[in-house]
């Protein structure tokens, strides 16, 4: 209404200051989503590029030998956990290792280096799905062992889901018929089985002592990077000149992605969630492994191999509940790889 036509008496109202259409909650709801669950979110993205790993690391095994491609990845590994460790250093300190400490470290990258050895070679001689449902079994056997240091057995249910997953794990490597295993499907279950001793013994040696946990893992890290290189000069120096540009982005992947990004994100969500939860996350990377290998790779599984992948995870998944269940929500993630 026109100011000149207003009633007498009645003062005018000052203009709306309301916006003629009203902003969508959704950014900000959005914004609300992902703060709360980040730690979430990048623990999955981690299950997700180590899902990957295995198929990057067999097109890698094309060109290169096992140790040149893991010599490769663990020296520009090196380098960034350097700089990391520095960074952390200069910032907020770490605990010094000691002679102890830089002894367990140095046990612990030697311990690495087998397993990255037999992972890489037996990833090599099968598919990458297999390769990345079988390391899983890790999440398996490593409370069993864990049992048998405590003398503490875990409850019967827990048995009848490993079994399911070893059933899941026979299907699996049976391919379209039954037969005896490939080579590299007993190189990835050997890989399984000393992952297992490799995180209890990590778990042991570091309890109740303050080591920094970057600085163990640069002392891995370095440790692996010396024994590759000593293992196959001649296969790195030809990498150097038989890489492709994109071979050299798959190794850098391999690096930083899956080795120093992996370990950061594990470092700061451990802080922020619970490790049941960060467990099971990254528990979530042998449905990336078949994906990955399925979607990206072309690599057929079969009915059978569908069965026991589908074994396999569930047994897996079931077998961490009950563990959770029975040491009270305490347990401690299994890393997949460094």
């Amino acid at each position: 209404m026109p100011e000149s036509s207003r009633p007498s008496g009645k003062p005018a109202s000052p203009p709306s200051s309301t916006p003629l259409s009203r902003p969508s909650s959704l950014p900000s709801s959005l914004g609300a989503v992902l703060r709360r669950y980040n730690a979430d979110f990048l623990l999955l993205g981690v299950a997700l590029v180590w899902g990957s790993s295995y198929l990057a690391t067999k097109v890698l095994t094309l060109h290169g030998s096992v140790f040149a491609i893991l010599a490769s990845r663990f020296l520009i590994a090196s380098v960034v956990m350097v700089i990391v460790w520095a960074v952390r250093r200069r910032r907020v300190g770490e605990d010094r290792l000691g002679r102890r400490g830089l002894l367990v470290a140095v046990t612990l990258g030697c311990t690495q280096a087998i397993i990255l050895s037999l992972e890489t070679w037996g990833v090599s001689l099968t598919s990458a799905t297999n390769a990345g449902l079988i390391i899983s079994m890790t999440i398996v056997f490593t409370p069993v062992l864990e049992s048998i240091w405590l003398k503490r057995w875990l409850p019967r249910p827990y048995f009848i889901a490993a079994t399911v997953a070893v059933v899941g794990v026979a299907l699996l490597v049976s391919g379209a018929g039954w037969h005896a295993p490939s080579l590299g499907d007993v190189l990835m279950l050997g890989a399984a089985i000393i992952r297992s001793v490799h995180v209890t013994a990590m778990g042991r040696l570091t309890a109740g002592h303050h080591y920094g946990s970057v600085s163990i893992t640069l002392v891995q890290t370095l440790v692996c990077a010396v024994l590759f290189v000593l293992l196959d000069v001649p296969g790195l120096a030809s990498a150097f000149t038989t890489f492709t540009g994109g071979d050299w982005l798959i190794v850098l992947y391999l690096a930083v992605a899956c080795t120093v990004f992996a370990f950061l994100v594990q470092l700061w969500a451990i802080r922020r969630t619970s490790a049941a939860r960060v467990s099971l996350l990254l528990g979530t990377e042998p449905i990336w492994a078949v994906v990955i290998g399925v979607s990206l790779g072309g690599e057929a599984l079969g009915w059978l191999g569908f069965v026991g992948a589908a074994l396999i995870i569930a047994g897996s998944y079931r077998s961490q509940a009950i563990e959770t269940r029975f040491r009270g929500g305490n347990v401690p993630p299994v890393a997949a790889s460094l």
